[in-house]
């Protein structure tokens, strides 16, 4: 019986490319089987309501995720959200939320935030990015 990992994909919409494609590889990937608790772009959690309404809906997304999968993009770093879901991995719950950081494709900089964070760090590839998600979840 093969296991199915929980999974919270931390993205920002303005790059949703990287995000799509994440996912491609996640579900072409044979023999791994996983449940996605994003938030997708079409079903936003903040169209209303205040930040700490937003707190609240993201971390109830990371509660039954086995980790957290962040890209290390530059963009990171400037982003208030995916500091707030670092926050509430290490925090909210009674045993800290695996962080994996996931250093884009071709990029020379990547956030130093989010690659402090992180249980692993790993490249742009099918087979490092499941170990990973495997390792942290055991």
């Amino acid at each position: 019986m093969s296991n199915t990992y929980n999974l919270f994909i931390s993205h920002s919409w303005a790059y949703g490319d990287a995000y799509d494609r994440l996912i491609e590889l996640l579900d072409t990937r044979p023999y791994f089987f996983y449940k996605n608790y994003s938030v997708p772009k079409n079903d936003p959690l903040h169209t209303r309501g205040t930040d700490k309404d937003l707190h609240a809906a993201i971390k109830r997304q990371i509660a039954p995720c086995h980790c957290v999968l962040i890209f290390a993009g530059v963009y990171s770093t400037y982003s208030k959200w995916i500091n707030k879901e670092i926050a509430i991995c290490a925090t909210e719950f009674g045993t800290k939320k695996p962080i994996i950081a996931i250093q884009p494709w071709g990029a020379e900089r990547t956030s130093k935030i989010v690659k402090e964070n992180a249980d692993a760090i790993v490249g742009w590839n099918t087979e490092s990015i499941v170990k990973a998600i495997r390792e942290v979840s055991a």
